[in-house]
């Protein structure tokens, strides 16, 4: 509190959290109608031309306004609680963390953020799935949903969003750091690793992240939407139950619907997102721990 490190993690997490989800709003809105529609829209192009059609080009960046209103303090909370975790895990010692201890503490910084906007997660998702004319606003949404669905439908798939977060934000952070780690150790002459080379520590650590926790993503996205696709039924309303549904209609391949735009977005998404943040916290003056 007295360096004043703490709002300068918020707000360089913050850029990069709502720089990156702007430049790929159209692939992330293509996901989710994947994810829920995936059998009425099943390719990416079939998707799109829908899309277009029902919106407009506009209509791509449908639901981007509260996506960064949300990646903003959900990135900058991430960051922020990593520094912390690897703080706390360290003690007061010089060492550097192993990938398990940063695998920890990624889990942990990425359960709390998670947390904390998880109403707006699925606000995101009803503004990206919604008809021209359905809401007038992000506040217009908010109270509808409430007043016909009541508050608990702000925490629907809840349970599948953190048990996914954890493995994903705690591989994305270790595997990105001990990257970086590794290349600075066996390149001492250059001072600060280049932009190529967090571009490729940053695709190949989210990448292997999105691998491990998009079958919860899926489930989580489905249960968030089962208000607007009347599919909600005993057995599909709980995350085993849906889990098992899928399965059983789709096969196996169910469960990464919607992948191939994910992947498409990956690397120029957390490329950006990792890129800002990097340069953002060294023009503030934030130490990494």
């Amino acid at each position: 509190m007295h360096t004043g490190m703490w709002w300068r993690h918020l707000v360089a997490g913050g850029l990069a959290g709502a720089v990156s989800r702007t430049c790929t709003a159209p692939l992330d809105r293509i996901k989710v109608f994947l994810q829920v529609k995936g059998s009425e829209y099943n390719s990416i192009n079939s998707c799109l031309r829908h899309m277009l059609k029902e919106g407009g080009v506009k209509s791509l960046w449908r639901g981007n306004g509260i996506n960064v209103m949300k990646i903003a303090p959900e990135s900058a909370l991430k960051f922020m609680a990593y520094e912390q975790a690897k703080r706390l895990i360290r003690g007061d010692s010089e060492r550097e963390l192993g990938i398990y201890e940063r695998f920890i503490a990624g889990s942990l910084a990425g359960g709390i953020s998670q947390t904390t906007i998880y109403p707006m997660e699925v606000l995101k998702t009803r503004l990206a799935l919604r008809k021209t004319g359905q809401y007038r606003s992000i506040w217009d949404a908010t109270c509808k949903i409430y007043k016909t669905e009541g508050l608990r439908s702000f925490y629907r798939g809840y349970l599948p969003n953190l048990l996914g977060i954890i493995p994903y934000a705690g591989i994305d952070l270790a595997i990105y750091e001990t990257l970086k780690k590794t290349y600075v150790h066996r390149h001492p002459e250059e001072t600060d690793p280049g932009i190529l080379v967090l571009l490729g520590c940053g695709t190949v650590s989210s990448s292997c992240g999105q691998i491990a926790s998009y079958p919860l993503a899926l489930v989580r996205t489905r249960l968030q939407a089962q208000a607007l696709t009347n599919d909600s039924t005993v057995e599909t309303s709980s995350m085993v139950g849906l889990f098992k549904n899928i399965i059983r209609r789709e096969g196996f391949s169910g469960l990464y619907r919607g992948i191939t735009p994910n992947f498409m977005k990956v690397a120029p998404a957390v490329s950006i997102s990792y890129v800002v943040y990097e340069y953002s916290r060294r023009a503030l003056g934030v130490t990494m721990a």
